[in-house]
């Protein structure tokens, strides 16, 4: 039977593919990829990520992925250590025990025989299964992300209430039960929830990463509170600190959303090559904070905003970005290859008095 090794280096050389190559395609690093051919599974920094990584490379080798997952298992299986009581070479005990036996019974009569068996211990009990107990959550900001398991739940507050979700289930799908229906998710799903019943959407619910029929690996859930386009309520009165004055749009700006008001968004990055990225909050009261980190390919990074949000990346084509608010998501350019930005995206209010999320980019 063909290894799980020999199944994707097999499929993968079937293509003319090299680890390169998929690396960029697949935003999975080479080291990962051979590792995967080489059954090799100790330099990866959890079983999640080794699992999570298998199931992207064979859907992109287009592999039977629950197929892949049962010789995944096998081999976790036989990766186990034998006990080295089982590896010694001794003949076995059984006869001479027989032969004891029969001696002891014919010695002592029947009365012997009941004092051997009732003085024999106790077998022991198996241990009971662990139960996992269910866990609640509170979810304390905008967004949330961690791995939930069977019976685990989230309690969301909105409005000065607090509104309670519940996974019930994780087969081919899973089923998330909210304050007013079951929701049912696929593989990388998103739904919108009104949880107080007034018409708008308060949170967004994806389905991130699981895989089917296996509840014991649970699934990674982001929650995010969501920002209707219009809603007064979209800015904090606190927080709000738009510029009030009508100005022009930059001449050198793109505009990626419009709106009557403005409302919260996120800039999502996900890195093709090494950079070095710089972030700053435009802007807000008690947010206004400066970054400075050097990534590497796969590396992800988010970062939400009220009002603006001012960038610095050594190289613009390294990494893919996309800004995501108000229900959608739009992807934007920054610059060519190697080239060094500086941009600002911000919302600006124009002279139609309407609001204008914008990329401007700035001299360096």
């Amino acid at each position: 039977m063909e290894s799980l090794g020999e199944k994707l280096r097999a499929a993968r050389e079937e293509k003319n593919l090299s680890f390169d190559q998929v690396s960029r395609e697949t935003n999975i690093a080479a080291r990962y990829l051979a590792a995967l051919e080489a059954e090799d599974f100790s330099g990866f920094p959890g079983e999640l990520y080794a699992v999570g990584f298998l199931r992207n490379y064979g859907a992109y080798l287009d592999l039977d992925v629950q197929e892949l997952f049962s010789l995944y298992r096998a081999f976790k299986i036989q990766e186990q250590p034998v006990p080295v009581e089982q590896l010694l070479k001794h003949p076995s005990r059984i006869p001479k025990i027989l032969v004891t036996a029969a001696l002891v019974l014919l010695v002592l009569g029947g009365g012997g025989a009941v004092f051997f068996f009732a003085a024999r211990p106790p077998q022991a009990e198996s241990a009971a299964p662990v139960v996992r107990a269910p866990a609640e959550y509170v979810m304390s900001g905008d967004s949330l992300e961690r791995r939930f398991y069977k019976g685990d739940s989230l309690l969301v507050p909105v409005d000065e209430n607090q509104y309670k979700l519940e996974l019930l289930n994780l087969e081919d799908a899973v089923s998330i039960r909210t304050p007013k229906r079951t929701l049912v998710l696929n593989l990388n799903e998103e739904a919108d929830e009104d949880l107080n019943n007034d018409g708008i959407p308060d949170l967004r619910i994806t389905a991130a990463d699981f895989v089917k029929n296996n509840a014991d690996m649970g699934i990674l859930l982001r929650f995010a509170i969501s920002a209707v386009p219009g809603a007064a309520e979209a800015v904090p009165p606190e927080a709000a600190s738009v510029e009030t004055a009508a100005v022009p749009v930059p001449s050198n700006a793109t505009v990626v959303f419009s709106s009557p008001n403005p409302y919260p968004f996120t800039l999502q990055s996900s890195f093709q090559g090494y950079c070095m990225f710089r972030w700053e909050i435009l802007s807000e009261r008690d947010r206004r904070d400066r970054n400075e980190r050097y990534f590497q390919r796969s590396d992800e990074l988010n970062i939400q905003a009220q009002n603006g949000i001012r960038i610095w990346t050594s190289n613009a084509q390294a990494t893919k970005f996309q800004v995501s608010g108000g229900g959608r998501t739009v992807p934007i350019e920054l610059g060519g290859a190697g080239e060094v930005v500086v941009a600002d995206i911000r919302w600006v209010r124009d002279e139609d008095n309407r609001f204008r999320l914008v990329i401007a980019r700035l001299e360096t």
